[in-house]
């Protein structure tokens, strides 16, 4: 199985970069999670006519814009640098280069058919990113 995908030092450097610039994010937070139990954290768009949040105030929360976007050379690939296919079937693994992708097996396969894909991808060298 390889250990690293291959790619360009130009993507190796991107990659960093990504990793570097995804951790000075903020976290984008749902506006007033903060206030009420009932309203969680994940992302939604302010839209309320007076929101601060929507109007970029001072002192509320980031929201997400064009800039915290990643460089479009590495933009989709997964940390590891490999690109992802998702795979429903033992018969979909033919044909993968396992030097550029890794595999994601669907969360609709149940537990027979999951042995059989994860035992092919060993055979064949493929990464498997939900074993």
């Amino acid at each position: 199985m390889p250990k690293k995908p291959v790619l360009s030092e130009e993507e190796r450097r991107l990659l960093e970069i990504r990793r570097i610039k995804k951790s000075k994010e903020p976290d984008f937070i749902r506006q007033e999670s903060w206030r009420y139990v009932r309203v969680k954290p994940n992302w939604r768009r302010p839209r309320g006519i007076d929101s601060k949040m929507r109007l970029k105030k001072k002192g509320y929360p980031k929201s997400p814009n064009i800039g915290y976007r990643g460089p479009k050379l590495v933009r989709g690939l997964h940390p590891s640098g490999f690109r992802e296919i998702i795979v429903h079937n033992v018969k979909e693994l033919e044909g993968i280069d396992p030097n550029r992708y890794a595999i994601r097996i669907a969360s609709s396969v149940g537990r027979k058919k999951r042995l059989k894909i994860i035992e092919r991808a060993d055979q064949l060298g493929i990464r498997v990113l939900n074993r």
